[in-house]
């Protein structure tokens, strides 16, 4: 079967949204599937397979997007109606230019498309204006993802229940829904290894993710501050983003003992950081899955969730211990002291986490994700420029 997937972001894996692509495509490609690509990452020109449109230029707002490290693609016509026009089926990962631009153009040529449900109307008013906790403007936003993208899908991919709900909760209707996870890689798993010198001794609190504001990663520097254990607490945020300036102001301004430690981890040393840290912190309001959560608890760490009801993440808690209350600094504190000072509970309810997560096996997600594409794939349709 050709597949062409179409991504505004394939370059680094520095976002949920791209790391889903790139497993998506590997695991087609596996599968046998010709697996085609349309996106703006330079690197890939010339490569087999890939069809490369350049990026948007937003003008004034572009500072706001190059703060932010992800480009989104322009519509190039030319360049994806050759990547999709014999194409057995489209995925398109985001509701943005080239994503509406695919759509536009497998109805005219009668070729089925899927799409994936990777942006919340939060990810994009976060970083404009302050717009983030405008009720209306976010609901407007979705009403647009529907009116100008998703209502031409033919099968939607929703990471979560919890994102399927607040969608067709603001449009109004049922869709063409799947609700599929990204999927746990069988490599974050629980093993035994010796912690770097550096959190020798340490009660060390892992918080992964992008450095962005709809993720407060500002709140774990405070509730450490806050801790009755704040002298032992050392924190290690994995991951890199646009806020690392601010939240270093923050540190200064919070005088921890232990400074925070910043590094964006390959997987493999991801893996080894979450075995070595003792509890993991999900500061996150604003999520549609967070697979780092689920990393983290795969690996054995029980997680402190924020509980914010824009966030599927909160689902995952099995206790209202590992909840702290919406964007609480002291609540989180003393849910860290809990954990703390209660090392066999933390480990017995570690074990559980464990065993939550085998619902989110990574090679079942995608044989799922495989499926909504074949399905979608035998959907009949005429090009719509041939008249009966």
């Amino acid at each position: 079967m050709i597949v062409t997937i179409v991504t505004d972001v394939l370059g680094e894996a520095n976002n949920g949204t791209t790391i889903a692509a790139m497993h998506l495509i590997d695991s087609l490609r596996k599968k046998g599937h010709d697996v085609r690509v349309l996106c703006p990452d330079a690197d890939k020109k010339g490569h087999a397979n890939y069809y490369v449109v350049p990026t948007i230029n937003f003008g004034p707002f572009q500072p706001i997007v190059d703060h932010n490290g992800v480009s989104l693609a322009k519509d190039d016509t030319m360049t994806v109606a050759r990547a999709i026009h014999d194409a057995d089926e489209v995925h398109i990962m985001m509701p943005f230019a080239i994503g509406r631009k695919a759509a536009c153009l497998c109805h005219d040529f009668g070729v089925p498309v899927s799409a994936g449900f990777h942006v919340q109307a939060e990810n994009v008013t976060a970083h404009f204006f302050n717009w983030m906790g405008n009720t209306a403007i976010n609901k407007a936003i979705y009403r647009n993802f529907w009116s100008h993208f998703y209502k031409y899908i033919d099968a939607i991919h929703y990471p979560t229940q919890f994102i399927r709900d607040e969608f067709e909760s603001v449009i109004k209707r049922t869709t063409p829904g799947y609700v599929i996870s990204n999927g746990i890689s069988a490599a974050f798993v629980k093993k035994d290894i010796e912690r770097s010198p550096e959190l020798s001794g340490k009660f060390v609190i892992l918080c992964t993710g992008r450095l962005s504001k709809e993720k407060r990663q500002g709140l774990l520097i405070k509730a450490a501050k806050l801790s009755k254990w704040s002298d032992e607490i050392q924190i290690v945020f994995a991951g890199e983003g646009p806020r690392y300036n601010e939240l270093q102001r923050l540190i200064r301004k919070t005088k921890l003992r232990n400074a925070p430690i910043f590094r964006f981890f390959k997987r493999d040393e991801l893996v080894d950081a979450i075995n070595m840290a003792d509890l993991y912190v999900h500061t996150s309001e604003i999520e549609i899955e967070a697979i780092s959560c689920l990393e983290a608890i795969a690996g054995g760490l029980v997680p402190l969730i924020n509980d914010s009801k824009k966030s599927a993440t909160r689902c995952f808690a099995l206790d209202d211990k590992d909840l702290f209350r919406l964007n609480d600094p002291q609540d989180l504190a003393s849910k860290i002291d809990y954990w703390h000072d209660h090392p066999d509970e933390k480990a017995a309810r570690a074990k559980e986490y464990q065993k939550f997560c085998g619902q989110f096996n990574f090679e079942r997600c995608m044989d799922e994700m495989e499926k909504m594409i074949e399905d979608t794939a035998k959907i009949k349709k005429e090009p719509a420029h041939r008249k009966p």
